[in-house]
């Protein structure tokens, strides 16, 4: 089964409009990442987490998946799919895309 996925200037035009209220946007990083920055929508449940968390994960809602640059979250949309969960959408690009279409400044 081939994951989804949903180019990242689509998802913040998304986000800004508050098109994704119906949906659940799950933050695969690390506390340490997630401190740094992260969106106010998201929940935080780090990958490795996902395994013993899936229970918290509701199959009747798309869920948007974001890390990094898109490759922890394109491994557990894969990991959910093969678990019964088939609503996953991977962000591409993950939250370095982000920030740049936000034009967010680090310091």
């Amino acid at each position: 089964m081939e994951v989804s996925s949903i180019h990242p200037q689509k998802f913040v035009e998304f986000l800004d409009q508050q098109a994704l209220q119906d949906s659940v946007i799950i933050d695969v990083r690390e506390p340490h990442e997630w401190d740094f920055y992260h969106l106010e929508e998201a929940k935080l449940i780090p990958m490795q987490q996902i395994p013993h968390r899936i229970g918290e994960l509701p199959e009747d809602q798309d869920i948007y998946l974001v890390c990094a640059h898109g490759v922890r979250s394109h491994r557990v949309a894969e990991y959910l799919q093969v678990n019964g969960i088939e609503r996953v959408i991977n962000v591409d690009g993950g939250m370095a895309a982000i920030a740049m279409l936000r034009g967010f400044q680090y310091d």
